[in-house]
């Protein structure tokens, strides 16, 4: 395939795919708006809510990413017994880490206040949380179906799916947590239903259309019985995926609990900033995820060149998507950060006069975040995720984390200071990612391996 041709490609795949990552984020950010509209104090509770959530989330959703490639390769060799085993083992391993992690949300509020949070903000996370936390188990289920459709590029789907549950949770948030329509005003406790009602509601829809579309896989009949020979692969590959994850949603959070330290005013702002960011990042995963899916067929097919091509395409995309969006962040940062506030609101003019500085770091932060995501989907699809794991953490962990320490607590930088920790271990992570998929190229002598 020519370059025009891989471009294609992936917009065709891609398109659906960053559609579903903004409708998804979307669903966050209504939560994040109206929570905003409801009060501060909500507003910032949601805000460690969702962080710790979507924290302990990445970890099992690394089994869910691991069916993406596997299936990708399996579909590309025509071999469809192995898509249906690596899918029902992904359901399982997801399913059980669902199980382990619903007790940690369950308590939450302890674990919150020892990390220097304001009671009243913990409390009213962890109200949040024993009832969001359940849907963890509908939502990692709903990742694998993701993936194991996006890998059959079924990404339109998935797209819709996910609109519909948008638009769902966005009424379901306004009923719940305003108390409209006669149902009684429940604030955090609201969102946190919608969200459950939600998950649980896409999980269903995606059953429907498997069992429809896909019945030569037949994945739900005999869902029980265990395929361990699967299921250790599955394993292998998912782990370091889900870990890698946890290293770089774990900074996410570390840096809201460090700007929690600071304020109630800075923590809502960095929030705000956060999730304009992370809505704008969804592109980058849309783009990201089709790159692994391209990655594993080429990679299935034994294609080195497809692979190399696929690689031009993708980065070149994503660096299109972050001209634009680090352009949008700097020309209109007021008016971005000013959406998610009730007009009233006293601490208004202070909240956007914060989240203006966090919005300029926030341009910066794309760059580094876009590059290093789409280099991390490269080397999924080639199931390459040990190395890329340590070089992720590494750059997070030692290296993002102190920075963001020492410039946000011992320089006048403040909460500007924790994000500029964070860039800094982003920018690191993308260096090196790109450096081993376009230099090393352990990728390529597992190609010459998977050929032999």
């Amino acid at each position: 395939m020519s370059y025009v041709q891989h471009a294609r490609a992936m917009l065709v795949l891609g398109v659906p795919l960053v559609g579903s990552q903004l409708a998804h984020a979307i669903i966050g950010l209504t939560d994040t708006v109206m929570l905003g509209w409801y009060s501060i104090e909500a507003l910032a509770a949601g805000v460690l809510g969702t962080s710790f959530f979507f924290t302990l989330f990445v970890v099992g959703s690394g089994f869910s990413l691991a069916v993406m490639p596997m299936v990708a390769s399996a579909a590309s060799a025509n071999d469809p017994t192995q898509i249906r085993r690596v899918t029902r083992m992904g359901l399982w391993l997801s399913a059980l880490a669902g199980a382990v992690i619903m007790p940690i949300f369950w308590w939450s509020e302890t674990l919150l206040r020892v990390l220097g949070q304001e009671p009243e903000i913990a409390t009213l996370a962890q109200t949040y949380l024993r009832i969001a936390g359940w849907s963890i188990f509908p939502a990692l289920l709903v990742k694998v179906l993701q993936s194991y459709l996006a890998a059959q590029e079924r990404a339109s789907v998935i797209f819709w799916i996910t609109v519909l549950g948008g638009a769902g949770n966005a009424l379901a948030n306004w009923v719940l947590i305003f108390g409209k329509w006669g149902f009684p005003e429940l604030g955090i406790a609201g969102a946190g239903i919608a969200t459950l009602l939600n998950q649980s509601l896409m999980l269903v829809g995606l059953c429907l259309y498997i069992v429809r579309s896909f019945p030569e896989h037949a994945l739900f009949q005999r869902l029980w019985r265990p395929d361990w020979e699967a299921a250790r692969a599955v394993y292998r590959l998912g782990w370091p995926i889900g870990l890698t994850h946890l290293a770089e949603s774990g900074l996410f959070t570390a840096t809201a609990i460090m700007v929690g330290w600071i304020g109630t005013l800075q923590l809502a702002a960095h929030g705000i900033a956060m999730q304009i960011t992370s809505t704008m990042f969804m592109v980058h995963l849309g783009l990201s995820q089709a790159a692994t899916v391209r990655a594993g067929r080429a990679f299935g097919a034994r294609d080195l060149a497809g692979l190399r091509r696929g690689g031009v395409v993708a980065f070149a995309m994503s660096l299109t998507m972050i001209v634009f969006t680090m352009t949008l962040f700097l020309v209109f940062p007021d008016l971005l950060v000013g959406l998610f506030l009730d007009p009233s609101e006293v601490n208004r003019t202070a909240i956007i006069q914060i989240g203006v500085g966090l919005m300029a770091v926030a341009a910066l932060f794309q760059f580094a975040d876009g590059t290093q995501v789409m280099a991390m989907g490269l080397l999924r699809g080639v199931q390459d995720t040990k190395v890329p794991m340590v070089m992720a953490a590494v750059s997070y962990w030692a290296i993002g984390l102190p920075a963001g320490y020492v410039l946000g607590f011992w320089t006048p930088l403040a909460e500007i200071g924790v994000w500029l920790g964070l860039v800094f271990g982003l920018f690191c992570a993308s260096a090196l990612l790109i450096y081993r998929f376009s230099f090393q190229q352990n990728w390529l002598d597992k190609l010459h391996n998977h050929k032999a």
